[in-house]
């Protein structure tokens, strides 16, 4: 029996004159997340996108797996395909849905008649295949207001599909559509949810990591080149930029009072990642800060590094408490590598009291002790690239 994954669109339906371009940046999306796996007939119809594979050796869970991370999607379902023909749908209805009532349910079922030729209307089809699954099925019964299993059965252009429910989907729209931005990772629980948060958003994402051996090592880097591969079975391929920044660290330790050691590391990273997103087409720069959660994540030390840069600042988490990040990092699978015991850059040489009031003039007067040009540049020139898929 053929089976094939259905795919309803989100929000895109909203969208006016350009909603083509939104359907279409989610079938390539799709697609190319597909060829992974192996080949499929993606089609698009009535605001329903069918996902065929050509060949029937395809692990069908695999697809599904890979159809739940894709954002656009606002929900999905497995369903057979049979003829357009009733007494075909019935039987077919009968042994796909086997497995399903294996053990007694309450159901209903459903008819959504897109092709008006098909010569029964959505009731007529309704009350003959529940009917008959009734009679095949004597442990299960029907209840249309409150049913354990809604059974759906699609009369569209190219055949009729049945399914048994819907699998909420990414939601979202379709990463590309919003344009591309720049997202200071590090090796947290939060800006890995920060980045797939924006690309929930349509964002595509390129990263920028922050290394300073040999305070920190190459498990450290590994770790977070792990977490983008988490984030990209969402966001799709990333591009991961290492900077070193050990010498700048350095810089500010010896020339600079402690205090103000975050503050400025903090100016230092927007300014690099500001040449590094221009460089690569992006207009946004993406953090993980939540307000208030710490010393360098005041309002007062918000401003003192937006003041580094000028590109808009997105920060999705900025409202949200730690359990609420959290959680979000569990659904995505970045929680148990985030929290994996490998230091990043942000937590060498950290001050003992820094400043959660700090004063811009004062930053900027502490800032002006070091050569600021020649470390961007060295530090902009020693960038690393690794593609992340």
């Amino acid at each position: 029996m053929k089976e094939i994954i259905l795919i309803k669109l989100g929000e895109i339906v909203l969208k006016g004159l350009n909603r083509r371009n939104f359907e279409d940046s989610l079938m390539r999306n799709l697609k190319r997340r597909l060829a992974k796996i192996g080949e499929f007939h993606v089609q698009i119809a009535q605001s329903t996108i069918s996902v065929s594979p050509v060949h029937d050796d395809i692990d069908m869970d695999e697809v599904e797996d890979c159809v739940s991370k894709v954002f656009g999607i606002a929900a999905f379902a497995r369903a057979c395909v049979t003829e357009k023909d009733l007494d075909k749908i019935k039987e077919a209805a009968g042994e796909y849905l086997a497995d399903v009532f294996d053990s007694p349910k309450t159901f209903k079922v459903e008819a959504k008649r897109s092709d008006k030729k098909f010569p029964y209307k959505s009731p007529e089809i309704c009350d003959e295949v529940g009917g008959y699954l009734l009679e095949k099925f004597p442990n299960i019964s029907v209840d249309v207001h409150e049913p354990d299993v809604t059974v759906t059965v699609e009369i569209r252009d190219f055949g009729a599909y049945i399914r048994a429910g819907l699998i909420r989907g990414a939601g979202g729209i379709p990463v590309g559509t919003g344009g591309k931005a720049c997202v200071l990772i590090s090796g947290g629980i939060d800006s890995p949810v920060a980045a797939y948060m924006m690309a929930k958003r349509g964002l595509e994402l390129t990263a920028v990591h922050f290394a300073s051996p040999p305070y920190t090592s190459i498990r450290a880097e590994e770790k977070v080149a792990e977490l983008l591969e988490r984030v990209a079975k969402y966001s799709g391929r990333i591009k991961m930029f290492t900077v070193p920044f050990t010498e700048i660290q350095e810089q500010i330790r010896e020339k600079c009072k402690e205090d103000y050691f975050t503050i400025i590391m903090r100016r230092f990273m927007m300014e690099i990642s500001e040449e590094i997103a221009k460089k690569n087409g992006c207009h946004a720069l993406i953090t993980g800060e939540s307000l208030g959660q710490v010393a360098s994540q005041t309002l007062l030390a918000i401003g003192c590094t937006d003041n580094a840069c000028n590109m808009p600042v997105f920060r999705p988490l900025i409202g949200m408490d730690k359990e609420e990040i959290i959680s979000v990092s569990r659904k995505i699978d970045t929680f148990e590598v985030s929290i994996q015991p490998y230091e990043d850059c942000c937590t060498v040489f950290t001050p003992k009291h820094p400043k959660t009031k700090p004063v811009l003039a004062e930053v900027i007067r502490e800032q002006e002790k070091l050569d600021c040009k020649g470390l961007v540049e060295r530090a902009v020139e020693g960038v690393r690239l690794t593609n992340i898929e």
